[in-house]
């Protein structure tokens, strides 16, 4: 492999350590970087200071935020009757393509005993906590369709139920444009268990 100066090779090193980088990439990101005028670098340098120094977790629903409350549960018009309960942040942007215009509340992981999760370890306290005032009607559980996020909704569904609010869970099957041949075993059961009349 080629010698790189030290500041080059300390950046594609750096890159590398980004989810789905490998050498190539971090070699193409670390050219591209140096080939860029310095104003571009000292943007990207400047955007990536203030995600640290900037940023801080919703009060209410563990979103990331700028201020104490996030623009979803800032936002007056939203039905706050629904809480649509998620593991990660960045899961709001798919539901919020569907125009759920309900509040969220953000987990910061799934339930997983291999990897030492417990519900302690996740932002469970505080979604209990926003039940007491009664004004919650349903819960949609949205955690991924995984071993962890099935048994976050479990749990969650078992912990919350007796506190009022209707439990729900999204639907899993067969994704549209798909091919059932190409359906595994567990995802057909599952289009069949979420079968609807029409």
């Amino acid at each position: 492999m080629a010698e790189f100066a030290e500041p080059l090779a300390r950046l594609i090193a750096e890159c590398k350590r980004l989810p789905g980088i490998g050498q190539k990439s971090a070699q193409r990101i670390a050219f591209y970087l140096l080939r860029s005028p310095r104003e571009d670098a000292q943007r990207l340098a400047q955007a990536l200071l203030d995600i640290k120094d900037k940023l801080v977790l919703c009060e209410t629903c563990n979103n990331i935020s700028d201020s104490e409350q996030c623009s979803c549960c800032r936002d007056p018009h939203r039905d706050r009757t629904k809480i649509c309960v998620i593991e990660e942040p960045h899961n709001i942007v798919p539901v919020e393509a569907t125009n759920f215009r309900g509040l969220y509340h953000v987990l910061h992981g799934a339930i997983s005993p291999l990897r030492g999760v417990g519900p302690e370890q996740l932002r469970i306290k505080s979604l209990v906590d926003r039940l007491v005032s009664g004004e919650v009607e349903e819960i949609i559980l949205c955690t991924n369709p995984t071993v962890e996020g099935e048994a976050t909704a479990v749990y969650l569904s078992r912990l919350l139920k007796p506190l009022g609010p209707r439990i729900t869970r999204i639907a899993m099957g067969i994704p549209v444009g798909s091919d059932l041949e190409f359906a595994d075993e567990v995802t057909m059961s599952r289009s069949l268990e979420n079968r609807r009349e029409m």
